[in-house]
């Protein structure tokens, strides 16, 4: 017959074994560490807290793919250019610009300084090739082909806004047009007018081509992931390695901020945009007759 159930402090029966309270302990440890586990495979995945490079997520790939987008979006557009005024380090170029991705044109004042001169001027671009500002002829007494002080004259731009405004008062013939060469300010300036896109990227094809997310990184005060450009011949395993020449700083929403282009091994080009369109226009000349 079945017997009644042990009441509290009721002396046990002699011959009954203890419950295996023991065994009972080891399980719940062994269950709760391997929960543990799983949760800490779960935070490593790309995406989940990884601080590691790794190949794109779906959410990062999409991120990526609406930056060429947001970029054309957002022109006209202020955007600075800077790299090394030679192969040497020495020196810096910079180009200070409004861009019109809707129009594939660019209009700037550029500045090269180095330890011995400063030279300046007006310069257009567009996907064919780049356009310089002749230069102002010499002052009276002025030794020809010799390069002025650090002192910027008096109708030199220094600024995106100043240099379209000088642009626009230019007639077509005061332009020397030519087409783009390899040298990394060809290069650079090239990216500029090609960055955009007036549509977004396929996150799925992307994703396979290669790029990767490097780092989280603030600029400005704002936050940004970086991510590396698809990979000229991505491999079946993508590897942490960055074999891309291009590197993207983009916000959550998709907006470009940053792009950086490798132009021989440790000389870079860097391209900042603002975050906002801006009211100045690019103009016509050196495009236009007149």
């Amino acid at each position: 017959m079945p017997q009644p159930p042990r009441k509290p402090g009721e002396p046990r029966e002699p011959g009954k074994p203890r419950e295996p309270r023991k065994k009972i302990w080891v399980a719940a440890i062994a269950a709760t560490t391997a929960l543990a586990g799983a949760l800490t495979a779960l935070l490593l995945l790309p995406g989940n807290g990884d601080t590691s490079p790794h190949p794109v997520s779906a959410d990062e790939a999409q991120r990526l793919a609406l930056a060429r987008f947001r970029a054309y979006e957002a022109s006209p557009a202020e955007v600075t250019v800077r790299l090394p005024a030679a192969e040497t380090g020495d020196g810096t170029i910079t180009v200070r610009a409004v861009v019109d991705h809707h129009a594939h044109r660019a209009v700037g004042a550029y500045e090269i300084v180095d330890d011995t001169r400063t030279v300046q001027g007006l310069l257009a671009w567009d996907q064919e090739g780049i356009a310089v500002a002749r230069p102002p002829a010499a002052a009276p007494g002025a030794e020809p082909g010799r390069t002025t002080t650090r002192t910027p004259a008096p109708d030199i731009v220094t600024t995106a806004a100043q240099a379209v405004r000088r642009a626009g008062t230019l007639k077509r013939e005061e332009w020397t047009r030519r087409p783009y060469s390899t040298a990394p300010l060809d290069r650079a300036l090239r990216l500029v007018v090609s960055v955009a896109a007036d549509r977004p990227d396929d996150a799925a094809l992307l994703a396979r081509s290669g790029p990767l997310w490097l780092r989280d990184e603030r600029l400005d005060g704002h936050g940004y992931g970086v991510f590396s450009g698809p990979r000229p011949t991505p491999s079946v395993s993508a590897s942490p390695a960055d074999d891309s020449t291009l590197t993207y700083w983009i916000d959550a929403d998709g907006n470009l901020r940053r792009v950086t282009a490798r132009m021989s091994p440790g000389h870079y080009a860097t391209v900042d945009f603002v975050a906002t369109r801006v009211r100045t226009v690019v103009p016509g000349a050196p495009w236009t007759k007149g």
